[in-house]
């Protein structure tokens, strides 16, 4: 199976995307990450949503985690908003990365390797004729190395079915 089979339609944002809507969009599709894309629609990067959480989390919280059970809930509501200010852009990581990107072409184990190798929960599909055709989660990808590797005749044990 190819990358083009695997993909699908995924939403995308902009460096200029206010933080809090990349926020609101994770939380409605239950996304893991989302796609940073240029003005030509060709991928940048990908926003986990740990970075986006990471944001609104305080900085004095981050350093010290035994802080944050000081902190009651009606308190803990009010750090989302944080990100009204800030833009995509402010939530991505300072260190260039690996961009989780793959030909129409690639294989799952060339995608499986991308993902780990990253640390992305997302990979964007991309045809050079064509742009970006779509996404692979990690969720979508290990359904499929979990429902290939069952039509392989192996029981749970691990031995092989009797085929008679």
């Amino acid at each position: 199976m190819k990358a083009r089979d695997l993909c699908a339609a995924f939403p995308t944002v902009r460096l200029t995307t206010p933080a809090i809507d990349a926020a609101r969009l994770l939380a409605s599709a239950d996304l893991p990450g989302l796609i940073v894309v240029d003005d030509d629609g060709r991928p940048l990067t990908i926003l986990a949503g740990t970075e986006v959480l990471r944001m609104a989390v305080p900085g004095y919280v981050l350093e010290d985690p035994a802080l944050a059970g000081v902190v009651d809930e009606a308190a803990a509501d009010v750090f989302l908003r944080a990100l009204d200010e800030r833009a995509v852009a402010e939530c991505l990581p300072r260190e260039h990365r690996e961009l989780p990107v793959v030909g129409a072409d690639a294989t799952v184990l060339e995608i499986a390797a991308l993902m780990a190798r990253t640390h992305s929960p997302v990979v964007a599909v991309v045809n050079p004729a064509e742009g970006m055709l779509g996404a692979i989660t990690l969720d979508a990808l290990m359904d499929r190395l979990v429902v290939g590797s069952s039509e392989g005749g192996e029981t749970r044990s691990g031995e092989s079915e009797d085929p008679r």
